[in-house]
């Protein structure tokens, strides 16, 4: 692969060390301590490492207490080290002030599960949520008491200090800071510092105790600095602005680099007043940190956006390039709701109507519990992460000289780099999604460090759209210093030769560059997978494995508990690994590929599997349609301030098609996924009359866990669905909003319907 031939000047940036003074706040450090955990406002540390963790968010309470073992180890596997959840007083206590902690609401069990894997939990325990939930996670009974709310008023911390004291029982010895390594203080709260400084004097008071104590900061946050680690977001779009607005300028922010943190877009539509990103108000005492990246994004009646896995992972990166000390993802693992009306919608005076029960939100594990793509595109920075976090943790992020004008600049290249004065990462980001960007041309950069000024790659080359990339920058390991590579590091292997292991760019040809006694001698390589040994020619070795970019999303890292990688291994089919590390792949139609790196053999190796559970099988469904739509669908089922709402249940009863879904054994296969591809408005999926299933069309796939949403062999399954009208102004996504467009008239449609199970394949 040769290099483009042209001349370009440089892209500039200077990398240097810190500049501001180190600060060591109590938290963490004096108060609340654990062994070996420090912060700093520089980052956080471990063992004294820098240590980046990485937490993904699930609602154990939107999910079947059967299933969280399953869930936890597709986090592990995708490389999240935190697991972090609201813990909802309403759904603990949604009658009276008493609170059930049984069955899926059982939170210590939850943690127990967490902590057993070896991750770590952070727990968002209000008492206000939010989270898509009626009245932000307050109890109807709360909401209608005689108190001021979510202030320090005597009645109303009263009834704080009755739900955390029982929540404090159900957690018992778990509230330690060796077991609990954050806690949540209320949720998007702007403007009372006080009660924030007041609600953690509380929770400590009842037993709680965690080195971190966090509140969210976007939204011009005035926070009690230092009592709690401010955290931000970052949504690259969003169902809470109207359905008629064109892509918000605060989610087209989040893709691009930047040293502003806060986010004024998320809450806005139940905040008061507006605020600007550049109103942030920085910490001096704690390094930048996210806690609500979107994993995805949920669905809203009145608009329905669904970002790809190429969005996600984009703005997820962004953010490392920018410093970030922490990275969150919200939602990791989405989940369904415990009952019909416990969702925020216009009936309860939100703005939005979100579905009664689904709350997939599109996230890497989806409501099924089957993975989306971006479970791979996010795993393999996380991974980054885990390998490189000892590094990268305690470098600042540096802008280049030449940075865009501004969110609606598509010419300027998107990059920065984060390092120090003598090595870091470089970041490209060129991808955004609804306004297109062309291949960048002819790109070459110039990291200078102090008086050394160095350029790479050696000649300039084109960035194609949908790069994300994170390229090494004067890197040692195994005594070999390499000056550059472009390709995007993954991991490191431990070995008597360490192996370093990159993943190609498409379309970039990759270049290595050897320094040795300051002299810089540059070659391609062709990426494979085999490695290529530098350096013992001088003293040191290292392999270098740079794969393709085809195999990029069959990559998985196993590491330990602390982060050092056991295995890269190679999977199409999806694969997690229980506490004893051995592999379970999970395959659909034929005997899974599952293959491991052997750093003696230097070559990938097949895993052995043997079966032990289940039967892959798939069944298309018979569907036939009993009832069709009534012809007086109503142009609208009413609105709020503007955004329109979706229709009830009784509206449904009253105007939908209903087609009857046949219902074989397979459908009590507890890995039995029913797959439903269909058009309309809304949908509803009824057992003997009860609903159990709902979604918003939107263009994708609906996927429903047979066993889970109660639907066995023999029930009668119907599908409910309200057609689109020509007319509808909802929000769709652009394919979505194509097939409305050309439908001519009513959207009403089912495609496609079948039932997928996998097989269970276990190492052997």
């Amino acid at each position: 692969m040769s290099p483009p031939s042209r001349t370009s000047p440089p892209l500039i940036v200077t990398s240097a060390g810190w500049q501001s003074e180190l600060l060591r706040p109590a938290m963490a450090n004096v108060e609340d301590p654990r062994a070996g955990l420090e912060l700093t406002n520089r980052g956080l540390l471990r063992d004294g490492q820098h240590w980046v963790p990485v937490s993904g968010e699930i609602h154990y309470s939107r999910v079947p207490r059967h299933r969280w073992e399953e869930r936890v180890a597709q986090m592990l596997a995708g490389g999240i080290s935190v697991v972090a959840c609201y813990v909802p007083w309403l759904h603990h206590a949604p009658g009276g002030p008493v609170a059930s902690f049984d069955d899926y609401l059982d939170v210590g069990a939850f943690v127990d599960i967490v902590r057993k894997r070896g991750l770590e939990v952070v727990l968002r325990i209000g008492p206000w949520a939010h989270g898509e939930m009626r009245n932000g996670g307050f109890p109807d009974w709360v909401q209608a008491s005689p108190v001021q709310h979510r202030t320090n008023d005597a009645g109303y911390l009263e009834l704080v200090r009755g739900w955390w004291s029982q929540l404090a029982i159900a957690l018992g010895d778990r509230l330690s800071s060796e077991t609990i390594l954050g806690i949540q203080l209320e949720n998007e709260f702007y403007d009372q510092p006080d009660h924030i400084r007041e609600l953690k004097r509380l929770a400590r008071e009842l037993g709680f105790s965690a080195p971190f104590w966090t509140a969210t900061a976007w939204g011009h946050a005035q926070l009690p600095e230092p009592e709690v680690f401010p955290l931000y977001g970052g949504y690259g779009d969003g169902f809470w602005v109207d359905q008629g607005e064109p892509w918000d300028p605060s989610f087209r922010d989040h893709f691009f680099f930047s040293d502003v943190w806060d986010d004024p877009g998320i809450g806005a539509d139940l905040r008061a007043t507006s605020v600007e990103a550049t109103d942030a108000i920085e910490s001096r005492f704690f390094p930048p940190a996210t806690c609500e990246l979107g994993g995805g994004m949920a669905t809203a009646y009145h608009r329905r956006p669904v970002p790809t896995a190429r969005d996600i992972a984009t703005v997820a990166h962004i953010k490392v390039g920018n410093g970030s000390s922490w990275q969150g993802y919200y939602m990791y693992a989405g989940g369904t709701n415990p009952a019909d009306g416990t969702q925020e919608s216009h009936a309860t005076g939100y703005p939005n109507d979100v579905p009664p029960l689904s709350y997939d939100f599109h996230a890497p594990i989806g409501e099924a519990g089957r993975l989306a793509p971006s479970h791979a595109e996010l795993r393999r920075q996380n991974a980054f992460l885990d390998a490189f976090g000892s590094r990268i943790g305690g470098m600042p992020s540096h802008l280049p000289t030449v940075r865009p004008s501004g969110v609606t600049d598509s010419q300027t290249l998107r990059w920065s780099f984060r390092g120090d004065d003598r090595s870091g990462f470089l970041f490209i980001a060129w991808h955004q999604p609804h306004v297109a960007l062309t291949d960048y041309v002819g790109a070459q950069f110039a990291v200078v460090f102090g008086d050394v000024e160095l350029r790479l790659p050696s000649s300039p080359v084109d960035i194609p759209t949908g790069t994300i990339a994170r390229w090494p920058v004067r890197f040692e390991s195994g005594g070999v210093e390499i000056a550059w590579l472009t390709a995007s590091v993954l991991t490191l292997l431990p070995g008597e030769v360490p192996t370093l292991v990159a993943v190609a760019e498409l379309g970039i040809p990759v270049e290595l560059a050897i320094s040795h006694e300051q002299v810089i001698r540059s070659d391609y390589l062709e990426p494979g997978l085999v490695p290529t040994r530098l350096g013992k020619a001088h003293g040191g070795a290292l392999d270098l494995l740079v794969l393709p970019s085809e195999v990029s999303d069959d990559l998985w890292v196993q590491a330990s508990e602390r982060g050092v990688p056991v295995r890269l291994l190679r999977s199409r089919d999806e694969i997690a690994w229980d506490a004893d590390g051995r592999v379970t792949a999970r395959s659909g139609d034929r005997y899974p590929e599952v293959s491991a790196y052997d750093s003696t053999t230097r070559s990938f190796r097949s895993v052995p599997l043997e079966h032990t559970g289940g039967t892959a099988e798939t069944v298309e469904l018979e569907v036939v349609k009993r009832r069709n739509a009534s012809d007086l669908t109503p142009p609208s089922f009413g609105d709020f301030e503007g955004r329109p709402s979706a229709p009830s249940t009784a509206d449904i009863d009253q105007f939908a098609a209903v087609y009857t879904i046949t219902t074989p054994a397979i459908f009590n296969d507890p890995d039995a996924c029913l797959e439903i591809e269909w058009a309309g408005d809304v949908a509803q999926l009824r057992v003997d009359g009860e609903v159990v299933a709902d979604r918003f069309w939107d263009g994708s796939l609906w996927r429903v866990n047979t066993v889970d949403r109660g639907i066995r062999a023999g029930t009668r399954l119907e599908l409910w669905l309200v057609p689109m009208r020509p007319d509808s102004v909802v929000h769709l996504p652009e394919k979505a909003a194509l097939r409305r467009a050309t439908a001519g008239s009513y959207l009403e449609s089912v495609d496609r319907v079948r039932v997928v199970r996998r097989a269970i394949w276990t190492e052997s």
